[in-house]
């Protein structure tokens, strides 16, 4: 039903490269040089230039590529909608997620869809995103829900939802008393933070470097590998920690633990869907349409 040509340019424009292309799509390269001319040519306007002896996208092809992302995705939830219909669901699907998603969003929606896909069987890895893009690489598993920035162009990167990374602190401690910091305080305070390769603090160590700032620049106590392990760690020690807001809200809501506002540093991300370079399995499609679905009724 979707037009091949479309998905070749979608692969070659992430891939950037027209012999990875395809072996992705297991065709010839002259097959993929083929399908890319007469798209030009339906087009009437170039899609790709080489620069230097590297395929580059022309403002064109980049125009085309954004609405080719959304026709691949709407193809999923066609694919969603149509096997729903048919009652056509099962097989296996690997799931891997970052640390944060893994444990504080996604438990409520496998449950969901198990119950609504018995068939299906699901297992799912749990690991820093550096981690998981790399078990989706190797085909450990097939969709993975990661934090952070888009890393590897071999790998297609959806958006599933936004999230916050709050700096909080025990109310029993030392700092449980303190509403607000200012960037030069922030500095001077020993902090907690994830370890590296984690996308919290990629995000993080975005956000200080748009003030000027390097994670050298803090007081940096410890770097631990859950949320979980630094909140036992604030439970014990006078100092602040850097977590998603996903992550603490019931326990901020039950008093446990006091959000810390830096007014001058305000540090968004995304939650994305991950997988190979193309248009997603049946499997994946449908578990990335279930879980935002689900994730917007609780809104």
């Amino acid at each position: 039903m979707l037009d091949f040509r479309l998905k070749v340019f979608h692969t070659v424009a992430h891939l950037l490269n027209f012999t990875k292309a395809a072996e992705e799509l297991s065709i010839s390269q002259p097959a993929v040089t083929k399908n890319i001319k007469e798209m030009e040519a339906q087009l009437g306007i170039r899609l790709f230039d080489r620069k230097a002896g590297k395929v580059v996208l022309t403002a064109a092809g980049k125009t085309v590529q954004g609405t080719a992302d959304k026709v691949m995705e709407l193809y999923g939830q066609l694919e969603f909608d149509i096997n729903v219909l048919k009652n056509q669901f099962g097989g296996v699907l690997k799931l891997g997620a970052s640390t944060t998603v893994g444990q504080y969003v996604l438990p409520e929606i496998l449950a969901r869809y198990h119950r609504a896909f018995p068939e299906v069987k699901l297992s799912m890895q749990n690991a820093n995103t550096e981690i998981i893009e790399q078990a989706i690489l190797t085909g450990e598993i097939s969709l993975g829900v990661v934090e952070g920035k888009k890393h590897h162009p071999l790998l297609s990167y959806l958006p599933f939802i936004q999230d916050e990374i709050i700096a909080i602190a025990h109310k029993d401690r030392k700092y449980g008393n303190q509403s607000h910091l200012s960037l030069q305080q922030l500095e001077e305070i020993p902090v907690v933070c994830r370890e590296k390769g984690s996308g919290s603090l990629e995000v993080l160590e975005a956000a200080l470097a748009e003030k000027n700032l390097s994670l050298s620049d803090l007081k940096v106590e410890m770097m631990l590998g859950s949320t979980e392990a630094i909140k036992s760690f604030l439970e014990n020690y006078d100092c602040i920690g850097f977590v998603s807001i996903a992550a603490v809200a019931e326990s901020v809501s039950r008093g446990e633990f006091k959000i810390i506002e830096i007014p001058e540093m305000e540090i968004l991300r995304s939650f994305y869907f991950v997988h190979p370079v193309g248009i997603a399995d049946g499997l994946s499609a449908s578990f990335m349409h279930f879980a935002r679905h689900t994730y917007n009724q609780r809104l």
